[in-house]
């Protein structure tokens, strides 16, 4: 049988390759940082990683990740509810809440088992979920799971919002869902018109905020607090992958009795082993680091806000912002890839997406900044792109 299905495979897989859509993983000699070095040796500024406040490699995540496996071992080798759970995992949960202003907190094995994991628990053939068009694949697919009357209004579009609701108003449960920072972009959603609308149709309001917690807002404590809605979001997943920690590692943080379903039902959580002990242990020193001090979110915000200018003066069309996804538009998908490679060869990794990740005639080279990135690893960008710019051209309206 599988003679005939290797040669489907083998054609989808060229189809693949035809369409330039094939994927190369780099294989990194070291651990992740600002700079990374290859499997072939050649050290490269790593403009790729969501690695914000630089911890993924810090030796303070090494430290604190050893001496939780040293007391809770490598992890519990089944799920929560049949061989109980450990005092660290509870911890974390307890403290995200505290840390997110929400009443509890639940730990999955990633923001994507989170996503897929909410929406099915809380969303009947009798409810609605209303959905941005542009929010991130996990809601996408979380949402594919359930019988409610599925809707989606058009990005960080409010009059086609409140159309939506008004079609919605049927339903016994309305739940808008949306990511709070746009990740091909960099844009953060208008969360304070969004719990307005919300508010006068009476509909509960979910935010995916992985690109945003740890880094936004006065306490890095995401978009709500960063656009003044903070308290009026229901439901808040998010990654510890990210800019707590960068390994792995997800959770929901909502209202007690959101959690407390969500532990009776929730299918990721119920099917899945638990996060591992170090990875919890780190979390909790990346949040002791978070509360003690903001000199990391006050170093990534400075190096955002230089890099975008510098791009912008060498004539290269950024998407405006302040968020540290900053996207280099080129337009032409050809343009994306060639703009990558020579960026490899003047010594940065920084990927270009095209379609259909992005919309045709929308390809970029997407770039992220971190807190650990040197002013003289930005300047050795900026020159880098300068110089595949002057050989390549690109930008939007020269695309």
């Amino acid at each position: 049988m599988f003679d005939t299905v290797k040669d489907q495979l083998a054609e989808e897989l060229a189809a693949v390759r035809d369409a330039g859509m094939e994927k190369h993983e780099a294989i990194l000699e070291t651990r992740q940082g600002a700079r990374i070095t290859l499997q072939d040796g050649s050290e490269l500024i790593n403009l790729c990683a969501n690695n914000y406040l630089g911890l993924a490699g810090d030796p303070a995540m090494a430290d604190a990740a050893h001496a939780a496996l040293d007391q809770w071992g490598f992890g519990l080798a089944s799920v929560r509810f049949i061989c109980g759970t450990q005092e660290i995992h509870r911890r974390l949960e307890e403290r995200i809440a505290t840390f997110l202003g929400t009443e509890d907190a639940i730990l999955f094995g990633s923001c994507f088992d989170a996503n897929t994991g909410l929406f099915e628990v809380l969303l009947t053939a009798d409810d609605a979920v209303i959905s941005d068009e542009l929010n991130h694949a996990s809601i996408i697919d979380g949402i594919r799971l359930v019988k409610a009357q599925r809707l989606r209004y058009r990005n960080s579009d409010m009059a086609d919002l409140e159309t939506k609701l008004q079609e919605a108003s049927g339903a016994r449960r309305r739940l808008i869902a949306t990511d709070g920072v746009f990740s091909m972009d960099g844009y953060i959603a208008n969360l304070p018109a969004i719990c307005d609308l919300a508010e006068r149709y009476d509909a509960m309001v979910m935010v995916d905020d992985s690109h945003a917690v740890g880094i936004l807002g006065p306490g890095g404590r995401g978009t709500p607090e960063s656009t003044g809605a903070g308290g009026r979001v229901d439901i808040l997943t998010g990654t510890l992958g990210k800019a707590i920690g960068g390994a792995s590692g997800g959770y929901v943080a909502s209202r007690r009795e959101v959690v407390e379903l969500l532990r009776q039902r929730s299918r990721p959580y119920l099917f899945s082993n638990t996060v591992a002990p170090p990875i919890v242990g780190a979390a909790l020193a990346a949040l002791d680091l978070l509360e003690a001090s903001g000199e990391r979110r006050e170093r990534l915000a400075a190096n955002t806000a230089w890099f975008r200018e510098r791009l912008g003066q060498i004539g290269l069309e950024v998407l405006p912002g302040e968020h540290p996804i900053v996207p280099v538009m080129l337009g032409d998908e050809n343009l994306a890839v060639r703009f990558s490679e020579e960026l490899r060869s003047e010594g940065v990794l920084a990927v270009g997406f095209t379609y259909p990740v992005v919309p045709r005639g929308r390809a970029r080279i997407r770039t992220q900044i971190s807190a650990a990135h040197s002013d003289a690893d930005l300047e050795q960008a900026v020159a880098a792109f300068a110089a595949v710019h002057a050989r390549l051209g690109g930008g939007a309206s020269g695309a």
